[in-house]
């Protein structure tokens, strides 16, 4: 008995020393303890996710598996180790297999130390041993399903939710012998009660599965060194930013001014990796962990607001007291805000007129149809989702009406309609308010003598009545003609 006591005393002595406490936790009441282990994955392993749709996810790390043990007093020379062994992902025929294949090695080793041989098998050949391999199929399902396949599905009554892309369920086969040395059963035709699932059958284990694959990459990166690609000093990961999309990596301190100089310019939306033509932009979440509130407040207000401005159904409210964003119905200029209840058009920002033509200027009218035309489709269906197509087109069809009246025609001096001249001499009638005037000057000019006003020598339209016409030889006008 005192070979057996010393004998486990070292072993438990060499595992704390092998493994750190995260990964060797001894038990304070008896010779026993939990030791996590986390498996070698290959390169660029993947998770495929079945379900309404197909999704495929990397991962570098899976939850660990977890032995528990516990030494009874004739261990080694005598009795092997009490275990049971638990898994965050796989099924309870998975661990019944593996619990029967550590009853084997003990039988291999009987007599002598067998827990680090477990470790081994566990760590290294696991994958091998299951037939387990990129990609493992994950399969989602609602609590309903879950009910449904525990049914008929041994795995599934076991509460699992990951299997192999090669393990296949067969049906269950009556125990023919309850020696262990003796047992030889597959994965999927005999269920260990020692094989624990961690998992709730009722959960979904791909956020978790995420979760703890994020947390070890972070771990990993924290105890690398890396040299800062602005300072260029080697700094430990834990004191660096890494941009997720390019993978660059430079110093806490570096990026922290840097962000705080783009936010106080209000340029939230370059927050990118300072690498030369790299367009990886920084997450929320690692801004916030670099600035302070107040600075963290202005980027998540800036970039709310610019990712408004970018979205067709969304104007601001006109009035400068308020400003609030407000949602558009499609197909419509009217625009309600929610906050001061204003009423107005979404193109020319004034109150809603309904039907009626915008009180805008010409040069709004113009900066709109310029806009436009000179828009991509993309651009261009954009405006016209955010001020209405009819709406865009009839600012572009009136921009052209009015540089077309401004080139060609000119305002009545008495009631302003537009008049073109299509031919004649410059004498004119207003063909609303029967007026004459001067094309040239615009002068009002007498119902009983208009010519006049180009016969007297002290008119600034002296001698020009057929200024800029051509005239055929044989006309004549006289001053009495009306």
């Amino acid at each position: 008995m005192s070979e057996d006591k010393e004998a486990q005393e070292n072993e438990l002595l060499a595992l704390a020393s092998i493994y750190d406490e995260e990964e060797f936790r001894q038990a304070e009441s008896a010779q026993g303890g939990e030791i996590q282990l986390c498996l070698e994955l290959p390169p660029d392993f993947k998770l495929v996710v079945k379900g309404e749709k197909t999704a495929e996810y990397n991962v570098c790390f899976l939850p660990p598996l977890v032995l528990n043990f516990e030494l009874p007093a004739d261990y080694p020379s005598t009795s092997p180790p009490i275990f049971s062994l638990s898994s965050k992902w796989m099924t309870k025929a998975q661990l019944s297999s593996l619990c029967l294949h550590l009853d084997e090695l003990w039988e291999e080793n009987r007599g002598f130390e067998v827990l680090f041989t477990w470790i081994q098998f566990l760590k290294e050949e696991t994958l091998d041993f299951l037939s387990i391999q990129s990609p493992l199929e994950l399969n989602r399902s609602s609590s309903k399903g879950l009910g449904e396949r525990r049914k008929t599905d041994p795995a599934a009554k076991a509460g699992a939710q990951c299997v192999s892309q090669s393990e296949k369920p067969e049906e269950k086969k009556p125990e023919v012998n309850k020696e262990i040395s003796e047992q030889h059963f597959s994965s999927s035709t005999q269920l260990d009660p020692r094989a624990v699932v961690l998992m709730d059958p009722h959960s979904d284990p791909l956020p978790q599965l995420l979760d703890f694959d994020e947390g070890q990459r972070q771990r990993a990166f924290d105890s690398k060194v890396f040299c800062c690609g602005i300072c260029f000093s080697d700094k430990l990961g834990s004191n660096c930013l890494c941009f997720k999309g390019c993978q660059h990596v430079y110093c806490k301190v570096c990026m922290a001014e840097y962000f705080q100089i783009q936010i106080r310019d209000g340029n939230v939306q370059c927050l990118n990796c300072p690498e030369p033509e790299c367009t990886s932009l920084a997450t929320p979440s690692q801004v916030k962990q670099l600035v302070d509130d107040e600075l963290f407040a202005r980027y998540d207000r800036l970039l709310l607001q610019s990712s408004l401005d970018l979205m067709a159904d969304v104007v601001y409210c006109p009035r400068q007291s308020c400003g609030t964003a407000v949602m558009v119905e499609p197909d419509t200029t009217m625009g309600i805000c929610s906050v001061c209840q204003y009423a107005f058009c979404t193109l020319c920002k004034l109150g809603y007129h309904g039907v009626s033509h915008c009180k805008i200027t010409a040069d709004d009218l113009r900066n709109i149809r310029d806009e436009y035309l000179s828009s991509t489709s993309e651009g261009q269906k954009f405006m016209e989702q955010r001020f209405g197509k009819r709406v865009v087109q009839k600012a572009v069809e009136e921009s052209f009406s009015r540089d077309w009246l401004k080139e060609n025609c000119k305002c009545c001096p008495r009631c302003g309609t537009n008049i073109q001249k299509v031919d004649g001499c410059n004498k004119m009638t207003c063909t609303s308010c029967k007026q004459y005037f001067c094309w040239l000057c615009l002068g009002v000019l007498s119902k009983v003598n208009p010519y006049s006003h180009f016969n007297n020598p002290h008119s600034p339209c002296y001698n020009q009545l057929f200024h800029g016409v051509d005239v055929d030889e044989d006309e004549f006008w006289s001053d009495e003609e009306d």
